[in-house]
């Protein structure tokens, strides 16, 4: 069965609190909440009593350092943990992860929240290449409930999100499937839930757009024009 709770840190938290620089973060923050608020107006990110037990879900992440990082040190602008039901937010429901060990489940951050439980799964993202800049996490019914049709890779159901599993399933996908090209995956034990990527903000967005209205053409063919896209 899919997992589908949301906001338990499955990872070894060292944390700073500080508030971030507006003047260093505070561009980079607004990119990302302009998509956020996208996101949650399309029902991707949120928080509602009626699903997940009532858990937030969904986060959003942008890379801060420069591209010539080492693994493990590409440092990230992240929503923090327990925001995702806000209906606004700004740069104090940020974190900055320093360093991410996704294997050995180990991360460094500062901020005035602790940072998202799929920190490390971002993590692990960035540790792909230097060109991804932007990490979204959404929940997507339409989506995950077709990721087979629309050829979505896809993460062994038996891995639980946020773990260092997942980091390593992260891995083996984009070394064994079309990721790097499709920019998306749904996660198989983590209920909707979706990962896409790109070197900007708007890039991730634009892949995340065209896999929905790819889910919602197949729902309207599936059920012979009925547009039943839930």
């Amino acid at each position: 069965m899919a997992e589908h709770g949301e906001g338990v840190i499955k990872f070894d938290a060292q944390h700073r609190r500080a508030a971030l620089e507006p003047r260093r973060y505070g561009e980079r923050a607004c990119r990302l909440i302009a998509w956020r608020e996208i996101l949650a107006r399309l029902g991707l990110v949120g928080q509602d009593p009626q699903r997940y037990g009532g858990f937030g879900y969904g986060n959003v992440s942008a890379r801060v350092g420069p591209p010539s990082a080492p693994r493990g040190r590409r440092a990230f602008l992240i929503t923090g943990t327990q925001t995702s039901g806000k209906a606004c937010v700004g740069l104090a429901d940020f974190c900055v992860v320093e360093r991410c060990d996704a294997r050995r489940g180990r991360v460094e951050s500062h901020g005035l929240v602790l940072p998202s439980s799929e920190s490390t799964t971002h993590g692990a993202i960035y540790d792909l290449g230097p060109h991804i800049r932007v990490v979204f996490h959404l929940h997507s019914p339409a989506i995950w409930r077709r990721a087979r049709a629309l050829r979505l890779p896809t993460s062994d159901p038996a891995v639980p999100y946020g773990s260092r599993e997942m980091a390593r399933e992260v891995e083996r996908l984009y070394r064994s499937t079309a990721l790097p090209e499709t920019q998306i995956l749904a996660m198989g034990g983590h209920e909707d839930g979706i990962i896409c990527f790109g070197r900007s903000a708007g890039d991730a967005g634009r892949v995340m757009l065209r896999a929905l209205a790819r889910a919602y053409e197949r729902a309207c063919l599936d059920e012979g024009g009925l547009c039943r896209l839930s």
